[in-house]
């Protein structure tokens, strides 16, 4: 069997409607991922819809509710390969209604193309004035710790190609980037024109002006990331099932460390906060059987003394040596990106963290923070509001894993959601053990 390619989690991210899916598709099909024949059934189903043009969006978005709204709303994951990588990617929605799952996307991510509409972004707006959640995704891809990113300016061909809008927009984004902590020179920037499939795959005589790569080109020109496989093993649990034959079956991705055959480990915070010994029978990703995981793999395992009841997602397994830490309070910082008003002591909104869904509750605002320099504004205010980066106390209602950005940075990044909405996001760096 021929060496696995390096594999590469990559999410597509931006503003509604500025042609993720599309581009996706495009990116799919004109690289021989999708056949001909899958393709004219998306294209007859888009006329039929009356979304002709929607075909390559239909690639991914495959759900029946999305196909008939022309929204992505749920993340689509597909295995795509280059000569050199095969990527799993995420297509994750721009809608503001479903930011959640986008952040489910951009935390498993080691990449994100950041897709910038030419028709909705003139290149001449302050930061301010650009679409909502072409700055919020900016910040976010930063904050939940993504490492590369590409900016694909698409519908060049509704201005004509032209390289003076590509350039202004490409002056506003990079400023975006700046403030959001990216470090600019190694952005690559570049224009589509997703639908006619300009500068996606192939060269564009369109374009002839844009001497760097297309879109193939650049995800070519992504590294590999560091497996962290150094750092004790975590393996948040995504789902429990219980198959047949087999038993109890948790199912997730390992963020750092190995996980082997006939491993002790441990699930917490588990039923009841106790943590749930067991022992790895099998491990099996793509229906193959494993002998061992490593960071960035999907796994399924079966592990003998986990009973139907013991775990659940959220839970996280590690080896009885080095248990993942459940935390009674912790320190973070934050930046508030989207309050309605503001962020008080008391306050108990949800946080995202790996798989976990747990409220916790702010118990001090320790210092409001400049989110550009990191300099200390205040002291104790009495409270943030958008915009605003804080040192804040934490209390979870439950008990929940979480580790410091210094230990294991994988798994101290979190996002905070009240009423539908992502509030603010940010990362452990401090925790009171339980």
């Amino acid at each position: 069997m021929a060496k696995e390619k390096e594999h590469i989690n990559l999410v597509f991210v931006g503003h509604v409607d500025h042609g993720k899916s599309t581009t996706v598709g495009r990116l799919l099909y004109d690289s021989g991922n999708v056949d001909e024949q899958a393709m004219r059934k998306l294209k007859d189903k888009a006329q039929e819809l009356g979304k002709g043009g929607f075909e390559f969006a239909f690639i991914m978005d495959n759900l029946k509710e999305e196909q008939e709204r022309g929204v992505t709303i749920d993340l689509s994951h597909k295995r795509f390969e280059t000569d050199k990588y095969y990527f799993t990617i995420i297509d994750a929605p721009g809608h503001k209604d479903f930011v959640k799952n986008m952040i489910t996307g951009a935390s498993q991510a080691d990449a994100a193309v950041l897709v910038c509409g030419a028709n909705e972004i003139k290149g001449t707006e302050t930061i301010t004035e650009l679409p909502p959640q072409t700055v919020e995704h900016c910040r976010l891809t930063k904050i939940l710790g993504v490492q590369q990113l590409i900016v694909a300016v698409n519908k060049m061909d509704m201005q004509g190609y032209s390289q003076e809008r590509f350039e202004g927009i490409k002056k506003v984004i990079t400023a975006l980037l700046k403030a959001s902590g990216w470090k600019v020179e190694d952005v690559q920037f570049l224009p589509l024109a997703s639908l006619l499939g300009d500068n996606v795959v192939k060269k564009s005589d369109k374009l002839s002006w844009f001497t760097g790569p297309t879109l193939l080109e650049a995800i070519n020109n992504l590294k590999v990331p560091q497996k962290p496989t150094e750092l004790p093993l975590r393996l948040p649990i995504q789902d429990v099932y219980n198959i047949t034959g087999i038993g109890v079956v948790p199912v997730g991705r390992v963020e750092t460390g190995v996980l082997k055959v006939n491993d002790k480990v441990i699930a917490v915070p588990g039923r009841e906060g106790k943590g749930i010994p067991g022992e790895v029978k099998s491990i099996e990703m793509h229906h193959e059987q494993l002998k061992e995981a490593v960071p960035g793999d999907n796994v399924g395992l079966s592990v003998r003394g986990f009973g139907k009841k013991d775990v659940a997602r959220g839970d996280v397994l590690g080896h009885e040596d080095s248990i993942p830490t459940i935390a009674t309070e912790f320190t973070a910082q934050i930046v508030v990106l989207n309050h309605p008003s503001v962020i008080t002591v008391g306050y108990t909104p949800v946080f995202h963290i790996h798989t976990a869904q747990v409220a916790c509750q702010v118990t001090e605002i320790v210092k409001k923070l400049n989110p550009m320099t990191g300099e200390v504004l205040q002291e104790h205010p009495d409270f943030i509001k958008n915009g605003d980066a804080a040192i804040v106390k934490l209390k979870p209602v439950h008990p929940l894993v979480i580790e410091t950005q210094k230990t294991i940075p994988q798994l101290s990044r979190f996002a905070i959601r009240d009423s539908g909405a992502t509030v603010a996001a940010g990362m452990c760096i401090d925790v009171v053990k339980k």
